[in-house]
């Protein structure tokens, strides 16, 4: 080993003699403090407390297998890694022949914490490589501990796991552990900016917010109240819709210690309670600049939008973290709604689901490496990974396997009553798992399985069906409802349990072996009924896919030849003829329906025709760009992948390379296809466009000029129509776009239409027509130079929404409200101060008015004038390039 002082750059140091902490010179401790900063673990500490380090702690640089420290060894030293890696290895016996390596220890990972309370070493450390190690003594340790406790917490989290997991373990680990704002000791820099710009915002607008507090004679200085933040939330955004909402974003922050409690509670609450922001905590903590002030209130609707995004998450980890007795109702249905979604779940009933949502505990674990729980243990949980991996890791085998996310481990020890088969290693940092303890468990699982019904074939379930009571029925007080299965086994209970109607005698459910021939003949007369029955709802349900699918209608025809051979045979069959015969009528097969011909941006007559759905066999042109803006034209089906998109591309241009789809939008921005992607034209931005290239020209991909939308405004077109003439055309064409929707697409939209090799594209076009109209009322306002024209045209668009709202279509509704929301038109103030009063008069008008769904008489622009122009409005979907506009409107006040 080297002695020698950490100094300089990350890569290198300087070859000294050692120097005790007490020789060292203030420039030495400078040069220490530089390195420091460096590394992942130390980036953010508190100065004072980096300080402090650089005064006592020591340089190791270790070859490549050296032995650090071996298991049961009493620790002297605390360690992190500066560069190299180590390995962390576990044995089940004093001399280590059966050590297992469980993970490895990477640059700026801590470990040898053990010495705060003299307890041996967990695990023997190896070198892997060359490593360089900062080495405090065990004495320097704990005073930084005593002093700096809060702000090392995250580095003192063992970072291959206490091995002592049970309920023996440490207990100031077991409380860090288990809560979900420690999850990260050091704020992420979105979260840490997000907190700077609310705080900010709230500084300039409503400075009385943040304020000293007195509380039961106690002043609580610099601090909001609960309720006042929700409040504030809700009056500065328009993405949130609930004080619900408002608290999970608020809870971001509290998670992430940007916001504090003043108490140190872990979740926030909608109260008379006292937060106070990270930049609040030191004295006197110095007021935003105007510069600041300016900044963040650009970034305020951007930074709502990411918290509106991720606080869903936040809150239910927040009631998750509850103890389940002081639960709500509103919380249990939260997380049932999140059960719902969980892989380990799925073939569990809704009442075990919603059993589950009451006795769930929340578990957090910040480091890779820590131990859940050790093979040979006796078994008290039952674990679901709600976000992470984990290992699975057996003595003299090691790692056996890997589980995800949605997976669950440690069910077998519960079931069973026996030890741990297996340990269990976090694979990775900050991993959340779903916990249900033994008692809870126990209870659960017996309790479903009194109502559950198995059906096993070669020891795996084939069927399984709850059990309930059927109150309703007089015949049989119990009915049994499908949890999961296979298909054959499902259809064939379907089957069984089909009512008829009530002119079939109750010798349906006569079993063919007893009685008599008569009653054998019914019992097969009845069965066919059931399976003919069957077909018929089947067809009903799914008319849309015999249209689109060959084998369907095939089916179907085949079907309904067989049954005209055994109606022969049997004529009791006959009456289910025709009901079946009218269902082949009307679904004419694929072979003989005219595959329609779709343009990927239509223009002129094409956009006046009435909207058809459109199906997963019509075909499509689609025009495919390459680096250089030239382009090939394709035609393939609309539900075509992407794989089959470049073959065709690939097939016309005659390359041989390796090509990849790439979808390109106005920003710039590049998004990689996959090849098993489906029904790519619908999905793309409003002026998205497909290029194809290889991976080394991917960089060098520009949007096209058309791209980049309109450079003027269309007021002088569209100022001459009608307001209510607008609103209705955009009512009829909304419910045209609305009417194609096949409720499938949900269906494939929700699971992922890859999976299931169909086109979304009326359910795409929908959604696309709410992000054309928003970006057509900020296109509009942009592009309009002229104050006093930007007034009318506010008003105008104000006028629009009325009237939407008159006809119930709340699509463009909230399309031009949110429009009229974006930050390059909310900051326009000039524009907006000339129009608030004649706004109000406006409003009142239109409310008071009698609603009409009847066509308004024509003024001015013909009917098929407004059509044509509401079914074709241009826009700039790049919020960079509106932005632009904006400021360049109205530069920013000095």
């Amino acid at each position: 080993m080297q002695n020698t002082l950490l100094y300089l750059s990350t890569n290198s140091y300087i070859d000294t003699e050692w120097l005790l902490p007490e020789e060292r010179s203030g420039e030495d401790v400078d040069i220490i403090l530089a390195r420091l900063k460096s590394v992942k673990a130390f980036e953010k500490f508190h100065p004072a407390l980096l300080q402090q380090i650089c005064l006592c702690g020591f340089y190791e640089c270790l070859d490549k297998g050296i032995t650090l420290y071996r298991q049961g060894d009493i620790g002297t030293n605390w360690y992190t890694v500066l560069s190299g890696s180590l390995d962390v290895k576990v044995s089940e016996t004093a001399n280590h022949q059966d050590a297992v390596t469980i993970c490895t220890l990477g640059i700026g990972t801590a470990f040898g914490e053990s010495i705060l309370d003299n307890t041996p070493r967990h695990a023997t450390i190896v070198t892997r490589e060359f490593s360089e190690l900062l080495r405090i003594e065990q004495k320097d340790f704990r005073t930084l501990w005593e002093n700096y406790r809060q702000c090392m917490a995250g580095l003192l989290v063992p970072p291959y796991g206490v091995m002592e997991s049970g309920p023996n373990a440490d207990s100031k680990y077991n409380t860090w552990l288990c809560s979900p704002n420690n999850d990260n000791s050091v704020p992420s820099e979105k979260i840490l900016r997000a907190g700077k710009v609310l705080r900010n915002n709230i500084l300039s607008r409503a400075p009385h917010m943040i304020r000293d507090r007195k509380y039961h004679l106690k002043t609580y200085r610099q601090c909001c109240m609960g309720t006042e933040l929700v409040d504030w939330l809700m009056q500065h955004t328009s993405c949130v819709h609930s004080r619900v909402q408002a608290v999970g974003m608020w809870q971001v922050l509290l998670e992430e210690g940007v916001l504090n409690h003043v108490d140190q509670e872990l979740s926030f609450q909608d109260k008379y309670l006292f937060y106070r922001f990270l930049d609040d905590e030191i004295e006197d903590a110095p007021l935003p600049t105007e510069e600041e002030k300016k900044e963040s209130d650009e970034e305020l609707q951007d930074t709502l939008l990411l918290l509106s995004q991720i606080g869903p998450d936040a809150h239910l980890r927040m009631i998750l973290s509850k103890q389940p007795g002081q639960r709500t109702v509103d919380d249990l249905e939260i997380i049932y709604e999140e059960l719902l979604h969980i892989k380990a779940l799925s073939h569990l009933s809704t009442t075990v689901k919603r059993e589950l949502a009451g006795v769930l505990i929340f578990e957090s674990h910040a480091k890779a490496g820590t131990v859940l729980f050790n093979q040979g243990e006796e078994g008290t949980s039952w674990y679901i990974i709600l976000k992470g991996s984990v290992n699975v890791v057996i003595y003299g085998k090691g790692v056996v396997c890997t589980l995800h996310e949605g997976d669950d481990f440690g069910k077998l020890a519960l079931v069973n009553d026996a030890p741990r088969a297996a340990s269990i290693v976090l694979r990775e940092d900050n991993c959340h798992f779903l916990r249900v303890d033994k008692e809870d468990f126990n209870r659960i699982l017996r309790d479903v399985e009194a109502n559950t019904v198995r059906l096993k074939e070669h020891e795996e379930d084939v069927l399984v069906l709850e059990k309930t009571n059927n109150r309703s029925s007089g015949s049989s007080p119990l009915k049994y409802t499908v949890m999961s299965g296979t298909p054959e086994k499902i259809l064939e209970h379907l089957l069984e349990t089909l009512k008829l109607d009530s002119q079939f005698t109750e010798s349906d459910c006569t079993c063919p072996s007893q009685g008599s021939e008569q009653e054998r003949v019914e019992y097969a007369l009845n069965n066919k009924r059931r399976v003919i029955r069957l077909v018929l709802q089947w067809a009903a349900i799914n008319t849309d896919h015999l249209q689109e699918e060959d084998s369907s209608f095939n089916f179907l025809q085949e079907f309904n030849e067989t049954v005209c051979e055994e109606s022969r045979l049997i004529p009791a069959l006959k009456d289910q003829l025709p009901e079946l015969e009218k269902i082949i009528r009307q679904n004419p097969s694929l072979s003989f329906q005219h595959k329609v011909l779709l343009r990927q941006f239509s223009t002129g007559n094409d956009r006046l025709q009435k909207k058809q759905p459109i199906r997963s066999t019509d075909e499509i042109l689609f025009k495919v760009y390459c680096s250089d803006h030239t382009y090939s034209t394709i035609r393939v089906p609309v539900a075509a992948s992407v794989r089959e998109v470049i073959a065709a591309v690939t097939d016309k241009l005659g390359s041989g390379d390796d090509l990849l789809l790439i979808h390109l939008n106005s920003a710039g921005d590049k998004e990689l296809l996959k090849p098993s992607d489906v029904s790519i034209f619908s999905s793309l931005s409003i002026n998205g466009r497909l290029f194809v290239c290889p991976r080394d020209q991917i960089d060098s991909l520009t949007p096209l000029p058309e791209q980049e939308g309109p450079s003027a405004g269309s007021m002088s077109t569209f100022e001459l129509m009608s307001s209510k003439d607008l609103a209705h055309q955009m009512t009829l064409y909304d419910w045209e776009l609305f009417d194609c929707v096949h409720e499938h697409e949900l269906i494939y939209h929700t699971f992922g239409r890859q999976h299931f090799k169909k086109t979304t594209a009326n359910l795409d076009l929908f959604l696309r027509r709410f992000n054309e109209v928003q970006l057509w009322v900020v296109t509009e306002v942009c592009l309009c130079p002229t104050l006093s024209k930007r007034v009318q045209l506010l008003k105008k668009f104000i006028k629009i929404a009325a009237h939407c709202k008159e006809f119930r279509n709340l699509n463009s509704f909230f399309a031009i409200i949110m429009g009229l929301g974006n930050p390059a038109v909310c900051r326009l103030s000039q524009t907006w101060e000339r129009m608030i009063a004649s706004t109000v008069r406006i409003m009142r008008y239109c409310r008071s008015q009698p609603f009409n769904q009847e066509a308004p008489q024509a003024t001015g622009k013909s009917h098929q004038d407004v059509r044509s122009y509401v079914r074709h409005i241009s826009v700039i979907d790049n919020q960079r390039t509106l932005s632009q506009l904006s400021h360049r409107l109205e530069p920013r006040r000095t």
